[in-house]
């Protein structure tokens, strides 16, 4: 039996990760400012414009609204009414369709490590596994932030798409196992990041109808907002002439039609251009503006407007290990909703379900071979064949081979960094990005640690009827070392090393940032420096992800 679930963990830890956290209320807002591009007009004029409606635009428009005419520009289409974000048993289908209208983008990083980025209004907030949780008081401190005014936006925020899960028995073994492995004080439930054991939030409600950042557009006054979907950015205009520095003052963007459109600030000292483009889209928009490093930009024929060689520098994504653990007895479908918050910089989290292949395509979101994710075997290895077979497997796995959960570490900061190059000058394409995951010897020893509590939850009391007692800790690595998780080469047996098994089991839990962090692109209010009336407020601001999973903080720093 054992050989059993080496043979087909691949595909059950395909599904697990995607039923970790996606879907979204079905309940479409009636949003009269909400349009598609291709009904603006050629020009237009707005006290802010704001390109990227994710995790941060969307609350920073609604914010704005209040008091002033805001453009909201967002690439994407709207999270709702599209069945593939909105139905639970559909969850994954965002993520694996390739197609240029889908939601979800996908990028594979230098390091061999597949990806996603989102493009679609509410940004992340509709792809991932849902967690909400806050920063730490001393993250807050070190940012430079109010703390009252953060906890009342983080407040505004809780108000409309933060929710307490609810708990089942496979969640309360890992949480019971993590205390009993010294991972306290019990904590209960809260949003607050507490070293020891919580049951965090979640932005699916008791229905299972995910809430995202979108939802905060309920705050928006609708006459002070137009938001446009469909409508991407190609660059920034900045005004130069008889002026100490650049003063950004229009976009051009073009609509689904091609169409191009112009959009400019109106006149007052105030008035400013706010680019919400996540970590990857933030500094790639930069750069193809002309602010960014200059050699770079004219490798591209981008004309400099500002020599700013920091632009895509100190790239970072928080490396994510799991640890599959096939059950003897069902187990519920769960979300990630307890953690573990050590002392040493690891967090434990935990996924679960009886059935993660979940739709009756059996499609395994962007870890599916339907898509040419084949990680078994090199990139020019993957031939029709090879990737047919892999369907064929996933086909007609037997139903028990998807009972069980992953427990998943992912470690804090991290201090390993790496940089992001534009690849062409078309906004649509992916940039060149390289993480350097467990470059630096702390971060591969958070997660060895990690790993070394994740063992000890397994072995506790508490966990004991979720796993069958002839398979041991180091056959559980083999299996996990064994699946198609990423394109990195392996060594032969990572169980012999918890240093090479967290090298070569390395994922994304999506957290990626940096590429114009404070200090080095942006000031502490978030004015890009070196140029007027444009800043930067998203994820790319960051130095090191916040708390647990940052998407609480994305939208509390919007507001």
């Amino acid at each position: 039996m054992a050989l059993g679930w080496c043979r087909f963990f691949g595909a059950c830890f395909i599904g697990i990760l995607f039923l970790h956290g996606f879907c979204a209320c079905d309940r479409a807002p009636y949003y009269s400012f909400m349009l598609n591009a291709t009904s603006a007009p050629t020009i237009s004029y707005y006290d802010y414009i704001i390109v990227g409606g994710g995790t941060a635009g969307c609350p920073l428009a609604a914010t704005l609204s209040q008091n002033a005419s805001v453009l909201l520009l967002e690439r994407g289409g709207s999270p709702y009414g599209n069945p593939n974000i909105t139905n639970l048993a559909k969850f994954g289908a965002a993520l694996s369709d390739p197609s240029p209208t889908s939601p979800s983008q996908r990028f594979i990083s230098e390091d061999g490590v597949i990806n996603a980025r989102a493009r679609v209004l509410g940004g992340g907030s509709c792809l991932n596994a849902g967690f909400y949780t806050r920063a730490s008081p001393e993250y807050i401190r070190a940012a430079g932030w109010d703390g009252r005014l953060a906890n009342e936006s983080y407040q505004w925020v809780e108000r409309r798409v933060a929710f307490e899960p609810q708990m089942g028995p496979w969640q309360s073994a890992v949480r019971d196992g993590l205390l009993e492995a010294g991972v306290l004080p019990n904590n209960g439930f809260t949003y607050d990041h507490i070293k020891g054991t919580k049951v965090g939030g979640t932005i699916f409600d008791r229905d299972g109808n995910r809430h995202t950042a979108a939802d905060l557009l309920e705050y928006a006054n609708p006459g002070g907002l137009t938001v446009l979907l469909h409508a991407t950015v190609y660059k920034i205009l900045f005004a130069t002439k008889a002026r100490p520095k650049p003063v950004a003052h229009g976009v051009v963007y073009r609509d689904a039609s091609g169409a191009k459109h112009r959009a400019y600030l109106k006149r007052g000292l105030k008035n400013e251009i706010i680019i919400s483009s996540g970590a990857l889209g933030s500094p790639q928009l930069l750069m193809l503006s002309g602010v960014g490093p200059a050699q770079q930009l004219r490798a591209h024929n981008i004309t400099v407007v500002l020599d700013q060689p920091m632009v895509g520098q100190l790239m970072s994504d928080n490396p994510m290990n799991a640890i599959f653990v096939p059950s003897p007895l069902p187990v519920e479908v769960s979300l990630i909703q307890v953690v573990g918050i050590t002392q040493y910089g690891s967090y434990i989290e935990a996924a679960s379900g009886e059935n993660f292949g979940g739709s009756p395509q059996r499609d395994y979101g962007m870890f599916s071979p339907k898509i040419g994710q084949l990680s078994t075997v090199p990139p020019k290895q993957r031939t029709p064949e090879a990737l047919a077979k892999a369907i064929e497997i996933m086909n007609n796995l037997d139903q028990q081979a998807f009972q069980g959960g992953f427990i998943l570490e992912k470690i804090m900061g991290p201090i390993s960094t790496g940089h992001l190059e534009l690849r062409t000058r078309h906004p649509e394409d992916n940039p060149s990005v390289t993480f350097n995951y467990f470059k630096e010897p702390q971060d591969l020893q958070r997660c060895v640690e990690g790993i070394s509590t994740i063992e000890k939850v397994i072995d506790s009391r508490p966990f004991s009827k979720f796993r069958f007692d002839y398979l041991s800790v180091p056959q559980l690595l083999n299996m996990t070392a064994s699946a198609p998780v990423n394109l990195l080469p392996r060594h032969y047996n990572s169980s012999q090393s918890l240093e090479d098994f967290c090298k070569d089991t390395v994922m994304t839990i999506w957290h990626y940032h940096g590429g114009c962090q404070v200090g080095s692109v942006v000031d502490h209010d978030y004015k890009v420096m070196g140029v007027d009336a444009l800043r930067v407020i998203d994820g790319s601001t960051f130095n090191f992800s916040p708390g647990t999973n940052p998407q609480a903080t994305v939208m509390m720093l919007g507001r």
